[in-house]
């Protein structure tokens, strides 16, 4: 599969669209997570429900995105799916000038473009609401930790804090000590 290929779909010609409001439905999974090479995300189901607001010089485009990607626990390592539901919101802007400076918000094209690629927004807009921090139990739908690997990581860390206290303490430090009390 070439990557370009794949998300061809993920474009939208609104050159020959009437001005008002236009709705498209997308479906993202994971073939569309394969073709980003570094993805926080490798697995997800999710729709992306997105209506365009055609106007003389610009287009509003917003996106409801929802369904569950898949996140690996950081505490217990298993796989869980968590669900995410959200909303953005795109400003596309037109201009003959050669602009570059797109901002978070708004995007600008050329008068001659006649497609919107809106590959990039989604995958940007999915990735960002990847959480720091993973839990099964914090974004996972009525899920807990693995009590398997919980038992393993707690057995672990107790055999390291035993020998964490003892260990013997260097009889130099001792005759420090008796220094800062003169």
């Amino acid at each position: 599969m070439q990557v370009s290929k794949y998300l061809k779909q993920y474009r939208i010609p609104f050159s020959g669209l009437a001005a008002g409001k236009h709705e498209f439905d997308f479906e993202i999974d994971n073939k569309f997570f394969d073709c980003y090479e570094h993805s926080l995300i490798k697995k997800g189901q999710l729709k992306a429900e997105v209506e365009l607001q055609k106007q003389e010089n610009m287009l509003v485009v917003n996106f409801h995105i929802h369904g569950t990607i898949q996140l690996s626990c950081d505490v217990c390592l298993a796989d869980f799916d968590a669900p995410l539901d959200f909303k953005e919101r795109a400003l596309v802007k037109f201009t003959e000038e050669d602009w570059e400076n797109n901002t978070e918000e708004v995007l600008v094209l050329s008068k001659t473009d006649y497609e919107l690629d809106i590959a990039e927004l989604l995958y940007e807009y999915i990735n960002v609401r990847v959480p720091y921090y993973s839990k099964c139990s914090e974004q996972g739908e009525n899920l807990s930790c693995d009590p398997e690997m919980l038992a393993k990581i707690s057995v672990e860390t107790d055999g390291k804090q035993k020998e964490n206290t003892e260990e013997k303490i260097d009889p130099r430090w001792d005759i420090l000590k008796n220094i800062k009390n003169n």
